[in-house]
């Protein structure tokens, strides 16, 4: 991965042919992020290594290939590019050019219900994307509290909640994640029950 692309996308997950190719990759509508404003291309890369790049009712059919080292050969409009491609998470993919610093990003926009037609929807869709993913967090999550130098556990942020009304523990309890090893985080109830409250607005 270029140095710059790992500076300005942190996280990526090289592209994995098992892991990605048919679950993630195959038959699925990416949105070009680039340029969206002023043109919207969806790419469509096809099982039998066809490629259908769809710009308003136009679409246009061409081809793509990967070699054994993951690294995708894309037929495009100038020519033949070598793209090293990378999963920011399962909606998220980021196409590399080998030749230069250039890197293309792209939404995978096929169930999500509404358009991505410009960088609002675009910001609006990651927005969206991020609450559903702290609201599962929050849900799923069971936490242990300290108080009193004794640690009580786990329970999951709702129960946390209920135990704050009925005066059991202090909302200023520090908690910790039940992967977490230590309250270094300093996250107390209280900001739980916060993250809790948004969530349900």
């Amino acid at each position: 991965m270029s140095e710059y692309l790992h500076k300005t996308i942190p996280n990526l997950k090289p592209f994995n042919f098992e892991l990605h190719h048919d679950a993630l990759f195959i038959n699925q509508q990416w949105v070009l992020v680039n340029g969206i404003s002023n043109k919207k291309s969806i790419y469509t890369f096809k099982a039998n290594n066809s490629l259908e790049i769809t710009r308003q009712h136009n679409v246009i059919k061409t081809s793509w290939s990967i070699d054994p080292l993951n690294m995708l050969s894309i037929e495009t409009e100038d020519g033949l590019i070598k793209v090293s491609a990378y999963f920011k998470d399962d909606d998220i993919l980021v196409l590399n050019n080998q030749d230069n610093d250039e890197f293309a990003l792209y939404i995978n926009a096929t169930n999500y219900n509404d358009e991505l037609n410009s960088i609002e929807d675009i910001q609006t869709f990651l927005k969206e994307k991020y609450l559903k993913k702290v609201s599962t967090m929050i849900y799923d999550h069971e936490f242990y509290y300290i108080e009193n130098s004794k640690e009580f556990g786990p329970f999951k942020v709702e129960e946390l909640s209920q135990k704050v009304k009925n005066a059991d523990i202090s909302a200023y309890c520090f908690v910790r994640d039940i992967n977490e090893h230590d309250y270094s985080k300093r996250l107390r109830v209280l900001d739980l029950i916060k993250e809790l409250d948004e969530i349900k607005k």
